[in-house]
């Protein structure tokens, strides 16, 4: 069973490679994952999206069928004895992916959609919302309202940076705190809030440089958990790859995420 709530001793961690790509790269992602966080006890929600439903282009890839990533998904779960998260898109997507996942993740642009947040409240799995690029932080507690008034308060809030412009986000963290008020689980998404959507290829950039920077500076102002996504080879990933994390830089960033974290509970 996921804990919600990160201890004093560390944040807890979603990450893994954007989209369900194949098998050799999701369980090479998943072993190193989980041999990093089990030596650095940091626990660890295994992210991959079964699907993509929000591509700049309809030529970008979506993935490799729902039915095949899903039971790939499955397959991590079992071997690695860890829990899953994954995004979802519509009430059914909620339904079919509560049948493997332990976490429903409502993408940003999705957010104040209602019926979609109503569906993966009933499914009784954990709820993690992403904060619209559009919206104020405080209007984050409407859409957690609307997950624990159907009937399941277990929900977290996910930053992930606000629109600046045509193609650029930027990351206020006074939002941190001001999410943590309502009394659920802070998350930075520090990969996506390094985005550079809308670019004239139709392929969207990013700054993976500066993941480090959104992680510090989220942990520093109390978030409850990091989300990473990261790959073997983010030059070779299929989705998302311009700000995804090299996978072989993970462990020396979460050393220095938990020092920072270990600080600031002193």
């Amino acid at each position: 069973m996921f804990n919600l709530f990160p201890t004093s001793n560390s944040f807890f961690l979603l990450a893994g490679p954007c989209v369900v790509e194949n098998r050799e790269v999701l369980m090479q992602t998943a072993e190193h994952l989980v041999e990093v966080c089990n030596r650095l006890e940091i626990p660890l929600v295994f992210k991959s999206s079964y699907t993509k439903a929000n591509r700049s282009s309809l030529h970008s890839f979506t993935g490799i069928g729902n039915a095949q990533a899903l039971s790939l998904l499955n397959e991590v779960k079992k071997k690695f004895d860890i829990p899953l998260v994954t995004d979802i898109h519509s009430e059914t997507d909620a339904e079919m992916a509560a049948d493997y996942v332990d976490i429903l993740q409502i993408p940003a642009f999705l957010c104040r959609q209602s019926s979609l947040l109503i569906a993966a409240a009933k499914t009784g799995k954990v709820v993690n919302i992403k904060k619209g690029q559009f919206l104020s932080p405080e209007a984050m507690q409407f859409a957690i309202q609307k997950v624990v008034d159907s009937g399941n308060d277990q929900v977290m809030v996910t930053e992930r940076g606000t629109t600046f412009g045509y193609q650029d986000l930027l990351v206020d963290y006074r939002g941190i705190p001001i999410m943590k008020q309502f009394g659920k689980p802070v998350v930075m998404d520090c990969t996506h809030a390094l985005q550079q959507p809308n670019q004239a290829s139709g392929v969207t950039g990013g700054k993976p440089e500066l993941i480090d920077t959104i992680a510090s500076c989220a942990i520093a102002a109390g978030a409850d958990g990091l989300f990473i996504e990261t790959h073997p080879d983010p030059s070779k990933a299929l989705s998302d790859g311009a700000n995804m994390l090299p996978l072989a830089q993970i462990e020396a960033l979460l050393v220095k995420m938990k020092r920072i974290y270990q600080a600031i509970q002193q």
